[in-house]
Protein backbone atom coordinates (compact mmCIF):
# COMPACT_ATOMS: atom_id res chain seq x y z
CA UNK A 1 0.00 0.00 0.00
CA UNK A 2 1.45 3.30 -0.84
CA UNK A 3 2.22 6.12 1.85
CA UNK A 4 2.73 9.48 1.52
CA UNK A 5 5.80 11.68 3.57
CA UNK A 6 6.01 14.96 4.43
CA UNK A 7 9.47 15.11 3.04
CA UNK A 8 11.12 13.98 0.27
CA UNK A 9 13.79 11.48 0.49
CA UNK A 10 16.96 12.67 -1.50
CA UNK A 11 18.54 9.06 -1.82
CA UNK A 12 15.28 8.41 -4.44
CA UNK A 13 16.24 11.32 -6.35
CA UNK A 14 19.73 10.57 -6.68
CA UNK A 15 19.05 7.01 -7.30
CA UNK A 16 16.49 8.32 -10.04
CA UNK A 17 18.86 11.29 -11.36
CA UNK A 18 21.87 8.40 -11.77
CA UNK A 19 18.92 5.71 -13.73
CA UNK A 20 17.90 8.80 -16.21
CA UNK A 21 22.02 9.18 -16.61
CA UNK A 22 22.21 5.47 -17.47
CA UNK A 23 19.14 4.77 -19.56
CA UNK A 24 20.63 7.88 -21.79
CA UNK A 25 23.92 6.46 -22.34
CA UNK A 26 22.56 3.47 -23.54
CA UNK A 27 20.04 4.75 -25.85
CA UNK A 28 23.21 6.17 -27.36
CA UNK A 29 25.20 3.48 -27.26
CA UNK A 30 22.78 1.46 -29.06
CA UNK A 31 21.74 4.48 -31.54
CA UNK A 32 25.67 4.28 -32.75
CA UNK A 33 25.10 0.63 -32.92
CA UNK A 34 21.61 0.78 -34.95
CA UNK A 35 20.60 -1.46 -32.21
CA UNK A 36 17.19 0.67 -30.81
CA UNK A 37 15.06 -1.92 -32.46
CA UNK A 38 11.43 -2.64 -30.32
CA UNK A 39 11.69 -6.03 -30.93
CA UNK A 40 15.16 -6.25 -29.25
CA UNK A 41 14.95 -2.73 -26.52
CA UNK A 42 11.31 -3.28 -25.27
CA UNK A 43 13.05 -3.56 -21.93
CA UNK A 44 14.79 -0.66 -22.35
CA UNK A 45 11.13 1.11 -22.89
CA UNK A 46 9.83 -0.59 -19.68
CA UNK A 47 13.02 0.56 -18.12
CA UNK A 48 12.03 4.31 -18.80
CA UNK A 49 8.74 3.69 -18.10
CA UNK A 50 9.89 2.14 -14.62
CA UNK A 51 11.83 5.60 -14.02
CA UNK A 52 9.23 7.78 -15.04
CA UNK A 53 6.43 6.24 -12.12
CA UNK A 54 9.64 5.77 -9.91
CA UNK A 55 10.17 10.23 -10.48
CA UNK A 56 6.56 10.90 -10.58
CA UNK A 57 6.40 8.57 -6.59
CA UNK A 58 9.40 10.97 -5.77
CA UNK A 59 7.66 13.99 -7.11
CA UNK A 60 4.92 13.76 -4.78
CA UNK A 61 6.73 11.90 -1.97
CA UNK A 62 4.92 8.46 -1.98
CA UNK A 63 6.62 5.02 -1.58
CA UNK A 64 5.81 1.62 -1.94
CA UNK A 65 6.14 -0.84 0.75
CA UNK A 66 9.67 -2.20 0.23
CA UNK A 67 10.55 0.27 -1.97
CA UNK A 68 14.01 0.01 -2.38
CA UNK A 69 14.56 -3.94 -2.53
CA UNK A 70 11.42 -3.74 -5.03
CA UNK A 71 12.50 -1.07 -7.12
CA UNK A 72 16.59 -2.59 -7.26
CA UNK A 73 14.68 -6.20 -8.21
CA UNK A 74 12.56 -4.69 -11.03
CA UNK A 75 16.03 -3.31 -12.33
CA UNK A 76 18.18 -6.20 -12.14
CA UNK A 77 15.32 -7.90 -13.90
CA UNK A 78 14.91 -5.41 -16.42
CA UNK A 79 18.25 -4.81 -16.74
CA UNK A 80 19.29 -9.15 -17.20
CA UNK A 81 16.48 -9.29 -20.05
CA UNK A 82 17.68 -6.49 -21.75
CA UNK A 83 21.41 -7.15 -21.75
CA UNK A 84 20.43 -11.28 -22.37
CA UNK A 85 18.05 -10.03 -25.49
CA UNK A 86 20.91 -7.56 -27.22
CA UNK A 87 23.08 -10.29 -27.52
CA UNK A 88 24.78 -11.12 -24.36
CA UNK A 89 28.91 -10.77 -23.86
CA UNK A 90 28.79 -9.80 -27.29
CA UNK A 91 26.13 -6.94 -27.99
CA UNK A 92 26.45 -3.44 -27.48
CA UNK A 93 24.26 -3.11 -23.61
CA UNK A 94 27.36 -5.29 -21.74
CA UNK A 95 27.61 -2.38 -19.34
CA UNK A 96 24.48 -2.81 -18.56
CA UNK A 97 24.58 -3.92 -15.31
CA UNK A 98 25.91 -0.70 -14.00
CA UNK A 99 22.30 0.38 -13.41
CA UNK A 100 21.05 -1.24 -10.69
CA UNK A 101 24.80 -1.43 -9.13
CA UNK A 102 24.17 2.53 -8.96
CA UNK A 103 20.69 2.12 -7.67
CA UNK A 104 21.84 -0.41 -5.13
CA UNK A 105 25.09 1.59 -3.98
CA UNK A 106 22.62 4.71 -3.05
CA UNK A 107 19.87 2.08 -1.48
CA UNK A 108 22.36 -0.21 0.52
CA UNK A 109 25.49 1.32 0.12
CA UNK A 110 28.85 -0.94 -0.41
CA UNK A 111 27.46 -3.99 0.41
CA UNK A 112 24.35 -3.71 -1.63
CA UNK A 113 26.56 -3.01 -4.69
CA UNK A 114 28.43 -5.72 -3.85
CA UNK A 115 25.42 -8.42 -3.79
CA UNK A 116 24.52 -6.72 -7.15
CA UNK A 117 27.68 -7.09 -9.10
CA UNK A 118 27.93 -10.46 -7.95
CA UNK A 119 24.41 -11.47 -9.32
CA UNK A 120 24.99 -9.63 -12.61
CA UNK A 121 28.51 -11.04 -12.69
CA UNK A 122 26.77 -14.85 -12.28
CA UNK A 123 24.42 -14.33 -15.11
CA UNK A 124 27.20 -12.84 -17.27
CA UNK A 125 29.54 -16.08 -16.66
CA UNK A 126 26.47 -18.29 -17.06
CA UNK A 127 26.06 -16.62 -20.10
CA UNK A 128 30.03 -17.24 -21.05
CA UNK A 129 29.82 -20.51 -20.50
CA UNK A 130 27.35 -21.32 -23.44
CA UNK A 131 28.93 -19.75 -26.49
CA UNK A 132 32.64 -21.17 -27.21
CA UNK A 133 35.16 -18.94 -25.99
CA UNK A 134 33.40 -15.92 -24.14
CA UNK A 135 33.87 -17.28 -20.65
CA UNK A 136 37.69 -15.52 -20.09
CA UNK A 137 35.63 -12.17 -21.46
CA UNK A 138 32.46 -13.13 -18.74
CA UNK A 139 35.41 -13.16 -16.10
CA UNK A 140 37.08 -10.59 -16.99
CA UNK A 141 33.91 -8.13 -17.35
CA UNK A 142 32.36 -9.55 -13.66
CA UNK A 143 35.69 -8.68 -12.27
CA UNK A 144 35.26 -5.41 -13.66
CA UNK A 145 32.12 -5.16 -12.48
CA UNK A 146 32.67 -6.46 -9.07
CA UNK A 147 35.43 -3.41 -8.72
CA UNK A 148 33.22 -0.92 -10.05
CA UNK A 149 30.85 -1.76 -7.52
CA UNK A 150 33.59 -1.22 -4.81
CA UNK A 151 34.15 1.96 -5.97
CA UNK A 152 30.60 3.21 -6.84
CA UNK A 153 29.34 1.31 -3.18
CA UNK A 154 32.16 3.25 -1.05
CA UNK A 155 31.30 6.47 -2.99
CA UNK A 156 27.51 6.24 -2.10
CA UNK A 157 28.67 5.25 1.44
CA UNK A 158 29.94 8.65 1.58
CA UNK A 159 27.40 10.14 -0.12
CA UNK A 160 24.35 9.24 2.47
CA UNK A 161 26.49 9.17 5.01
CA UNK A 162 26.60 12.98 4.43
CA UNK A 163 23.07 13.15 3.76
CA UNK A 164 22.22 11.85 6.61
CA UNK A 165 24.62 14.07 8.30
CA UNK A 166 22.78 17.19 6.97
CA UNK A 167 19.11 15.31 7.49
CA UNK A 168 20.43 15.41 11.09
CA UNK A 169 21.57 19.12 10.94
CA UNK A 170 17.80 20.26 9.53
CA UNK A 171 16.05 18.20 11.82
CA UNK A 172 18.09 19.76 14.76
CA UNK A 173 17.18 22.81 13.26
CA UNK A 174 13.73 22.57 12.99
CA UNK A 175 13.29 21.49 16.12
CA UNK A 176 15.52 24.52 17.68
CA UNK A 177 12.94 26.70 15.47
CA UNK A 178 10.24 25.06 17.24
CA UNK A 179 11.56 25.07 20.49
CA UNK A 180 11.89 28.80 19.77
CA UNK A 181 8.43 29.37 18.48
CA UNK A 182 7.19 27.54 21.83
CA UNK A 183 9.47 30.06 23.81
CA UNK A 184 7.96 32.61 22.13
CA UNK A 185 4.43 31.53 22.64
CA UNK A 186 4.82 30.76 25.93
CA UNK A 187 6.53 34.20 26.18
CA UNK A 188 2.87 35.89 24.66
CA UNK A 189 1.11 33.68 27.39
CA UNK A 190 3.04 35.07 30.31
CA UNK A 191 3.05 38.88 28.86
CA UNK A 192 -0.60 38.27 28.90
CA UNK A 193 -1.19 36.52 32.06
CA UNK A 194 1.43 39.33 33.84
CA UNK A 195 -0.29 41.56 32.29
CA UNK A 196 -4.02 40.60 32.72
CA UNK A 197 -3.29 39.73 36.54
CA UNK A 198 -1.74 43.03 37.93
CA UNK A 199 -2.95 46.78 37.75
CA UNK A 200 0.32 48.40 38.96
CA UNK A 201 1.25 50.83 36.99
CA UNK A 202 5.05 50.50 37.02
CA UNK A 203 4.60 46.83 37.04
CA UNK A 204 2.89 46.77 33.77
CA UNK A 205 5.61 49.05 32.24
CA UNK A 206 8.32 46.19 33.38
CA UNK A 207 6.75 43.26 32.35
CA UNK A 208 5.50 44.70 28.85
CA UNK A 209 8.91 45.50 28.04
CA UNK A 210 10.87 42.59 29.49
CA UNK A 211 8.79 40.45 28.09
CA UNK A 212 9.07 41.99 24.49
CA UNK A 213 12.53 41.16 24.66
CA UNK A 214 12.30 37.85 25.89
CA UNK A 215 9.86 37.43 22.91
CA UNK A 216 12.33 38.50 20.40
CA UNK A 217 15.02 36.35 21.86
CA UNK A 218 13.44 33.03 22.81
CA UNK A 219 17.51 31.75 23.05
CA UNK A 220 18.31 32.36 27.01
CA UNK A 221 21.85 32.06 25.96
CA UNK A 222 21.19 35.06 23.57
CA UNK A 223 19.16 36.93 26.07
CA UNK A 224 21.56 39.05 27.65
CA UNK A 225 23.82 39.32 24.85
CA UNK A 226 21.95 41.06 22.59
CA UNK A 227 22.26 44.52 22.30
CA UNK A 228 18.11 45.48 21.89
CA UNK A 229 17.16 48.49 23.21
CA UNK A 230 14.21 49.42 24.39
CA UNK A 231 11.72 51.69 26.40
CA UNK A 232 7.74 51.97 27.31
CA UNK A 233 7.25 56.13 26.85
CA UNK A 234 4.14 57.54 28.01
CA UNK A 235 2.57 61.01 28.20
CA UNK A 236 2.63 63.01 31.47
CA UNK A 237 2.04 66.59 31.40
CA UNK A 238 2.07 66.75 28.16
CA UNK A 239 5.13 65.55 27.36
CA UNK A 240 6.51 61.38 26.59
CA UNK A 241 7.98 60.33 29.63
CA UNK A 242 10.46 57.21 29.80
CA UNK A 243 8.55 54.46 32.30
CA UNK A 244 10.82 51.32 31.79
CA UNK A 245 13.74 51.00 29.47
CA UNK A 246 16.24 48.69 28.72
CA UNK A 247 19.92 49.68 27.66
CA UNK A 248 19.37 52.95 28.43
CA UNK A 249 21.79 55.22 31.19
CA UNK A 250 20.71 57.05 34.01
CA UNK A 251 20.78 60.23 32.08
CA UNK A 252 18.51 59.16 29.18
CA UNK A 253 16.18 58.05 31.66
CA UNK A 254 15.37 61.52 32.52
CA UNK A 255 15.22 62.72 28.68
CA UNK A 256 11.56 64.11 27.91
CA UNK A 257 10.06 64.29 24.36
CA UNK A 258 7.73 66.62 22.69
CA UNK A 259 6.99 64.23 20.19
CA UNK A 260 6.92 67.45 17.63
CA UNK A 261 8.90 65.47 15.30
CA UNK A 262 10.42 62.69 13.71
CA UNK A 263 9.73 59.36 14.41
CA UNK A 264 8.01 59.62 17.23
CA UNK A 265 5.56 62.80 15.37
CA UNK A 266 4.71 60.46 12.56
CA UNK A 267 4.13 57.54 14.83
CA UNK A 268 1.62 59.45 17.42
CA UNK A 269 0.13 61.20 14.11
CA UNK A 270 -0.75 58.18 12.30
CA UNK A 271 -1.36 55.96 14.61
CA UNK A 272 0.35 52.98 12.70
CA UNK A 273 3.79 51.11 14.00
CA UNK A 274 6.66 52.45 12.28
CA UNK A 275 9.97 50.33 11.01
CA UNK A 276 13.03 52.87 10.76
CA UNK A 277 16.65 53.61 9.95
CA UNK A 278 19.10 56.35 10.89
CA UNK A 279 17.97 56.85 14.24
CA UNK A 280 21.20 58.97 14.89
CA UNK A 281 19.59 61.45 12.33
CA UNK A 282 16.29 61.79 14.34
CA UNK A 283 15.37 65.14 15.84
CA UNK A 284 14.59 63.60 18.99
CA UNK A 285 15.81 60.30 19.77
CA UNK A 286 19.13 61.29 18.68
CA UNK A 287 19.58 63.01 22.28
CA UNK A 288 19.85 59.29 23.78
CA UNK A 289 22.96 57.66 24.27
CA UNK A 290 21.97 54.58 24.43
CA UNK A 291 20.05 54.35 21.05
CA UNK A 292 23.21 55.98 19.21
CA UNK A 293 25.13 52.72 17.99
CA UNK A 294 21.78 51.40 16.81
CA UNK A 295 21.21 51.34 13.03
CA UNK A 296 17.45 50.47 12.82
CA UNK A 297 14.39 50.68 14.77
CA UNK A 298 10.89 49.77 15.25
CA UNK A 299 7.93 52.09 16.84
CA UNK A 300 4.55 50.91 18.07
CA UNK A 301 1.86 53.81 19.31
CA UNK A 302 0.07 52.95 22.23
CA UNK A 303 -3.44 54.33 21.71
CA UNK A 304 -6.83 52.97 22.04
CA UNK A 305 -9.65 55.05 20.01
CA UNK A 306 -9.07 58.90 20.98
CA UNK A 307 -6.49 57.96 24.19
CA UNK A 308 -3.23 57.80 23.08
CA UNK A 309 -0.96 56.82 26.04
CA UNK A 310 2.63 57.03 24.73
CA UNK A 311 4.94 54.46 22.30
CA UNK A 312 6.59 50.88 22.43
CA UNK A 313 10.15 51.68 20.94
CA UNK A 314 12.80 48.78 20.27
CA UNK A 315 16.08 49.61 18.07
CA UNK A 316 19.06 47.40 17.23
CA UNK A 317 22.53 47.86 15.96
CA UNK A 318 21.36 45.12 13.23
CA UNK A 319 19.87 46.81 10.17
CA UNK A 320 18.15 43.35 9.51
CA UNK A 321 16.93 42.60 13.10
CA UNK A 322 13.64 43.73 12.55
CA UNK A 323 12.15 41.01 10.28
CA UNK A 324 8.08 40.92 9.39
CA UNK A 325 8.13 38.01 12.00
CA UNK A 326 9.64 40.09 14.60
CA UNK A 327 7.58 42.77 14.03
CA UNK A 328 4.48 40.98 14.26
CA UNK A 329 5.23 40.00 17.26
CA UNK A 330 6.10 43.29 18.54
CA UNK A 331 2.52 44.40 17.26
CA UNK A 332 0.73 41.45 19.24
CA UNK A 333 3.02 42.82 22.53
CA UNK A 334 2.09 46.17 21.71
CA UNK A 335 -2.03 45.40 21.63
CA UNK A 336 -1.87 43.45 24.74
CA UNK A 337 0.73 46.16 26.55
CA UNK A 338 -2.22 48.69 25.12
CA UNK A 339 -5.10 46.62 26.70
CA UNK A 340 -2.68 46.30 30.48
CA UNK A 341 -1.57 50.19 30.76
CA UNK A 342 -5.71 50.89 30.04
CA UNK A 343 -6.73 48.89 32.30
CA UNK A 344 -4.03 50.21 35.28
CA UNK A 345 -4.74 53.80 34.32
CA UNK A 346 -8.81 53.10 34.48
CA UNK A 347 -7.84 51.40 37.83
CA UNK A 348 -5.64 54.31 39.00
CA UNK A 349 -8.25 56.51 37.93
CA UNK A 350 -10.74 54.75 40.31
CA UNK A 351 -8.54 55.01 43.47
CA UNK A 352 -7.77 58.62 42.86
CA UNK A 353 -11.46 58.65 41.99
CA UNK A 354 -12.04 57.24 45.57
CA UNK A 355 -9.35 58.97 46.97
CA UNK A 356 -11.12 62.21 46.03
CA UNK A 357 -14.42 61.05 46.68
CA UNK A 358 -13.10 60.68 50.59
CA UNK A 359 -11.57 64.00 50.81
CA UNK A 360 -14.53 65.84 49.97
CA UNK A 361 -16.42 63.23 52.12
CA UNK A 362 -14.08 64.32 55.09
CA UNK A 363 -14.17 68.09 53.88
CA UNK A 364 -18.40 67.95 54.00
CA UNK A 365 -17.89 66.62 57.66
CA UNK A 366 -15.48 69.64 58.30
CA UNK A 367 -18.24 72.14 56.81
CA UNK A 368 -20.84 70.17 59.37
CA UNK A 369 -18.37 70.90 61.95
CA UNK A 370 -17.71 74.41 61.25
CA UNK A 371 -21.13 75.47 60.30
CA UNK A 372 -22.42 74.05 63.46
CA UNK A 373 -19.73 75.35 65.78
CA UNK A 374 -21.00 78.78 64.00
CA UNK A 375 -24.35 78.43 64.10
CA UNK A 376 -26.64 76.11 66.46
CA UNK A 377 -24.00 75.51 69.12
CA UNK A 378 -23.09 79.58 69.39
CA UNK A 379 -26.77 79.59 69.40
CA UNK A 380 -27.12 77.24 71.51
CA UNK A 381 -24.84 78.57 73.93
CA UNK A 382 -26.33 82.06 73.71
CA UNK A 383 -29.34 80.45 74.77
CA UNK A 384 -28.18 78.90 78.19
CA UNK A 385 -26.35 82.18 78.82
CA UNK A 386 -29.68 83.81 78.76
CA UNK A 387 -31.69 80.80 80.49
CA UNK A 388 -29.06 81.71 83.42
CA UNK A 389 -30.15 85.49 83.18
CA UNK A 390 -33.92 84.43 82.82
CA UNK A 391 -33.50 82.67 86.13
CA UNK A 392 -31.83 86.02 87.62
CA UNK A 393 -34.25 88.09 86.48
CA UNK A 394 -37.26 86.11 87.85
CA UNK A 395 -37.17 87.09 91.23
CA UNK A 396 -36.43 90.38 90.62
CA UNK A 397 -37.60 92.04 87.12
CA UNK A 398 -40.98 89.48 86.06
CA UNK A 399 -41.47 91.70 82.84
CA UNK A 400 -37.93 91.61 81.78
CA UNK A 401 -37.16 88.41 82.59
CA UNK A 402 -40.90 87.63 80.14
CA UNK A 403 -39.36 89.17 77.39
CA UNK A 404 -35.94 87.65 77.15
CA UNK A 405 -37.96 84.35 77.74
CA UNK A 406 -40.02 85.35 74.14
CA UNK A 407 -36.21 86.62 72.98
CA UNK A 408 -34.92 82.73 74.05
CA UNK A 409 -37.69 81.34 71.78
CA UNK A 410 -37.16 83.32 68.71
CA UNK A 411 -33.37 82.30 69.13
CA UNK A 412 -34.41 78.44 69.64
CA UNK A 413 -36.80 78.67 66.26
CA UNK A 414 -34.26 80.08 64.40
CA UNK A 415 -31.68 77.34 65.42
CA UNK A 416 -33.95 74.84 64.52
CA UNK A 417 -34.23 76.60 61.37
CA UNK A 418 -30.80 76.12 60.62
CA UNK A 419 -30.13 72.49 61.69
CA UNK A 420 -33.12 71.80 59.47
CA UNK A 421 -31.27 73.31 56.94
CA UNK A 422 -28.31 71.65 57.34
CA UNK A 423 -30.02 68.07 57.53
CA UNK A 424 -31.84 69.35 54.49
CA UNK A 425 -28.14 69.63 52.46
CA UNK A 426 -26.86 66.80 54.00
CA UNK A 427 -29.54 64.49 52.59
CA UNK A 428 -32.43 66.13 49.97
CA UNK A 429 -35.32 63.44 50.29
CA UNK A 430 -37.33 65.32 48.26
CA UNK A 431 -34.26 65.14 45.49
CA UNK A 432 -34.83 61.50 45.57
CA UNK A 433 -38.32 61.90 45.69
CA UNK A 434 -39.58 64.47 43.78
CA UNK A 435 -35.97 65.34 41.54
CA UNK A 436 -33.91 68.04 41.19
CA UNK A 437 -36.73 71.60 40.61
CA UNK A 438 -38.02 70.24 43.65
CA UNK A 439 -34.63 70.46 45.59
CA UNK A 440 -34.09 73.22 44.44
CA UNK A 441 -36.49 74.96 45.02
CA UNK A 442 -37.27 73.54 48.75
CA UNK A 443 -33.26 74.85 48.99
CA UNK A 444 -34.85 78.01 47.84
CA UNK A 445 -37.57 78.46 49.78
CA UNK A 446 -35.30 77.41 53.40
CA UNK A 447 -32.63 80.12 52.34
CA UNK A 448 -35.50 82.81 52.40
CA UNK A 449 -37.11 81.24 55.78
CA UNK A 450 -33.47 80.77 57.41
CA UNK A 451 -31.22 83.55 56.06
CA UNK A 452 -33.75 85.96 54.97
CA UNK A 453 -31.69 85.09 51.50
CA UNK A 454 -33.80 85.68 47.87
CA UNK A 455 -32.71 82.94 45.32
CA UNK A 456 -34.35 83.36 42.05
CA UNK A 457 -34.96 80.02 39.98
CA UNK A 458 -34.84 79.45 36.35
CA UNK A 459 -35.03 75.44 35.55
CA UNK A 460 -36.32 73.92 32.39
CA UNK A 461 -37.36 70.72 32.88
CA UNK A 462 -36.46 69.02 29.27
CA UNK A 463 -32.65 69.68 31.04
CA UNK A 464 -34.20 67.36 33.76
CA UNK A 465 -35.37 64.72 32.05
CA UNK A 466 -32.05 64.24 30.60
CA UNK A 467 -30.47 63.82 33.75
CA UNK A 468 -30.26 60.59 35.48
CA UNK A 469 -30.62 60.80 39.61
CA UNK A 470 -26.78 60.47 40.05
CA UNK A 471 -25.76 63.13 37.77
CA UNK A 472 -29.00 65.50 39.39
CA UNK A 473 -27.82 65.17 42.89
CA UNK A 474 -24.21 66.32 41.82
CA UNK A 475 -26.18 69.63 40.26
CA UNK A 476 -28.01 70.15 43.34
CA UNK A 477 -24.66 70.08 45.39
CA UNK A 478 -23.22 71.94 43.09
CA UNK A 479 -25.88 74.78 42.69
CA UNK A 480 -26.43 74.21 46.75
CA UNK A 481 -22.42 75.11 47.30
CA UNK A 482 -22.31 77.95 45.11
CA UNK A 483 -25.29 79.68 46.61
CA UNK A 484 -24.17 78.86 50.74
CA UNK A 485 -20.72 80.76 49.22
CA UNK A 486 -22.29 84.11 47.82
CA UNK A 487 -24.45 83.52 50.83
CA UNK A 488 -21.95 83.74 53.17
CA UNK A 489 -19.26 86.01 51.09
CA UNK A 490 -20.88 88.58 48.36
CA UNK A 491 -23.82 90.05 50.55
CA UNK A 492 -25.53 89.45 47.90
CA UNK A 493 -29.35 90.66 48.05
CA UNK A 494 -30.38 88.42 45.11
CA UNK A 495 -28.93 85.01 43.46
CA UNK A 496 -29.89 83.57 40.44
CA UNK A 497 -30.35 80.01 39.73
CA UNK A 498 -30.54 79.06 35.76
CA UNK A 499 -30.37 75.76 33.91
CA UNK A 500 -31.04 75.73 30.61
CA UNK A 501 -30.05 74.01 27.26
CA UNK A 502 -27.27 76.05 25.03
CA UNK A 503 -27.06 73.18 22.36
CA UNK A 504 -27.74 69.67 21.28
CA UNK A 505 -26.81 67.83 24.13
CA UNK A 506 -25.02 69.97 26.46
CA UNK A 507 -26.65 72.48 29.42
CA UNK A 508 -25.13 74.84 30.99
CA UNK A 509 -26.22 75.78 34.83
CA UNK A 510 -25.60 79.68 36.12
CA UNK A 511 -25.14 81.05 39.24
CA UNK A 512 -25.13 84.81 39.35
CA UNK A 513 -25.60 87.20 42.20
CA UNK A 514 -25.10 90.77 42.59
CA UNK A 515 -22.82 90.82 45.51
CA UNK A 516 -19.29 92.07 46.49
CA UNK A 517 -17.29 90.10 44.08
CA UNK A 518 -13.71 89.11 44.25
CA UNK A 519 -10.60 88.91 42.62
CA UNK A 520 -10.41 85.76 41.02
CA UNK A 521 -6.63 85.94 40.15
CA UNK A 522 -5.20 86.59 43.77
CA UNK A 523 -8.04 84.12 44.73
CA UNK A 524 -6.85 81.23 42.97
CA UNK A 525 -2.99 81.97 43.61
CA UNK A 526 -3.05 82.01 47.37
CA UNK A 527 -5.81 79.50 47.98
CA UNK A 528 -4.07 76.80 48.57
CA UNK A 529 -1.55 79.13 51.40
CA UNK A 530 -5.48 80.20 53.08
CA UNK A 531 -5.57 77.17 55.62
CA UNK A 532 -8.27 78.06 56.95
CA UNK A 533 -10.54 78.83 54.58
CA UNK A 534 -13.43 77.11 52.96
CA UNK A 535 -12.95 74.91 50.33
CA UNK A 536 -15.41 76.26 48.30
CA UNK A 537 -13.46 76.29 44.72
CA UNK A 538 -11.86 73.44 44.90
CA UNK A 539 -15.23 71.22 45.82
CA UNK A 540 -16.86 73.17 42.54
CA UNK A 541 -14.26 71.85 40.15
CA UNK A 542 -14.43 68.19 41.53
CA UNK A 543 -18.42 68.00 41.56
CA UNK A 544 -18.04 69.13 38.10
CA UNK A 545 -15.62 66.40 36.75
CA UNK A 546 -18.07 63.85 38.17
CA UNK A 547 -20.80 65.00 35.69
CA UNK A 548 -18.01 65.75 33.18
CA UNK A 549 -18.89 69.24 33.27
CA UNK A 550 -16.72 72.41 32.08
CA UNK A 551 -16.37 74.87 34.97
CA UNK A 552 -15.79 78.55 34.42
CA UNK A 553 -15.68 81.53 37.09
CA UNK A 554 -16.04 85.02 36.80
CA UNK A 555 -16.21 87.54 39.01
CA UNK A 556 -15.67 91.26 39.49
CA UNK A 557 -15.03 93.36 42.49
CA UNK A 558 -17.99 95.43 43.40
CA UNK A 559 -20.20 93.19 40.30
CA UNK A 560 -20.73 89.86 41.93
CA UNK A 561 -19.50 86.77 40.66
CA UNK A 562 -20.69 84.06 38.10
CA UNK A 563 -20.75 80.53 38.46
CA UNK A 564 -21.03 78.45 35.19
CA UNK A 565 -20.66 74.96 34.15
CA UNK A 566 -20.99 73.23 30.93
CA UNK A 567 -22.80 69.83 31.44
CA UNK A 568 -23.11 67.45 28.72
CA UNK A 569 -25.62 65.08 28.54
CA UNK A 570 -24.24 62.10 26.37
CA UNK A 571 -20.77 60.87 25.32
CA UNK A 572 -21.20 62.97 22.05
CA UNK A 573 -21.37 66.16 23.35
CA UNK A 574 -18.94 65.60 26.23
CA UNK A 575 -16.31 64.49 23.22
CA UNK A 576 -17.27 67.83 21.34
CA UNK A 577 -16.81 70.01 25.09
CA UNK A 578 -13.84 68.80 25.62
CA UNK A 579 -12.59 67.85 22.65
CA UNK A 580 -13.22 70.69 20.33
CA UNK A 581 -12.89 70.58 16.62
CA UNK A 582 -11.04 73.32 14.74
CA UNK A 583 -13.11 74.82 11.83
Amino acid sequence: MLRKYDTPYMADWFAISLRWVALLGLIVSLGIGDKLQLSISWPLALLIIWNLVMTAFAGINIRMPYHRPISIFVELVLTGIFFWTQGGLRGPAVWTGLLPILTSSIYFELLGAIIISLLFSGLMIFTGMQVEGDFPIAVIISITLILLSLVFGFLGQRMILHLRKNRTLWQDSEEKKGAMQAERMRAIYELTTTLSSTLSYKRVLESALNMSVAALNPDPEQLHADPLAGAVMLFNGGKLRIGSARRFTTADMRVTFDAAEGVLKTTLDEGDPLFFKDIGYDPELGRVVGLRNCTSGYCFPLRSGFNVYGVLLFAHPNPEYFTMERRNLLDIIGRQAVIAIQNARLYQDLVEEKERMVEIHEEARKKLARDLHDGPTQSVAAMAMRLNIVKRMMAKDAKGAMEEIVKLEELAHRTTKEIRHMLFTLRPLILESQGLIAAVQSMSDKMMETYSQNVILNIEERVTTQLEMGKQGVIFYIIEEAVNNARKHAAAPVIAVNLRLVETGIALLEIVDNGLGFDLKAMSENYDKRANSSLGMVNLRERSELVNGLLQINSVLGKGTKVQVYIPLTEDAADRLHHPRSK
